[in-house]
């Protein structure tokens, strides 16, 4: 097998930024309107552009999906369970201006949420990927 042969058959993870933004002991969450996830709520995020930086992904991502302009402050995790899946670089960050505004192609509704209410939101199979539950549950444990 050479090596174009080779490469074809491994499979190339997309790389997805996202943040966890917390004020006030809420958590900043974004409602999908994409058809594969309507009504699923998420932490702001999104795909890594060709030639786009993680870290500048994730702020761009957070300034589209919820109009606030962040500083990152630490990376939280790095997620990846299977070639198939995005491999997943989360970020805290801070709030540095900017009010909530955003598309609605894109994003039915943003929002402040206790730990409480994203804990129903998760009962209730409203967030869009275990993890976000994951890095939500573990940040909040910290505290």
């Amino acid at each position: 097998m050479n090596q174009i042969e080779w490469e074809a058959t491994i499979e190339r993870a997309a790389v997805v930024a996202a943040c966890l933004i917390k004020k006030d002991h809420r958590y900043l969450l974004v409602q999908e309107s994409q058809p594969k996830a309507y009504g699923l709520w998420n932490l702001p995020a999104g795909h890594v552009d060709k030639g786009e930086k993680i870290r500048e992904a994730a702020v761009r991502e957070v300034k589209e999906e919820t109009g606030y302009d962040v500083q990152l402050t630490k990376e939280v995790a790095i997620l990846h369970e299977e070639a198939i899946n995005a491999v997943k670089h989360i970020f805290s960050a801070d709030i540095i201006s900017g009010e909530i505004s955003f598309k609605t192609d894109e994003i039915l509704d943003v929002k402040w949420l206790t730990f409480e209410e994203v804990k129903i939101i998760n009962d209730n199979g409203k967030i869009r990927r275990p993890w976000v539950w994951y890095i939500i549950q573990k940040d909040h444990l910290e505290y």
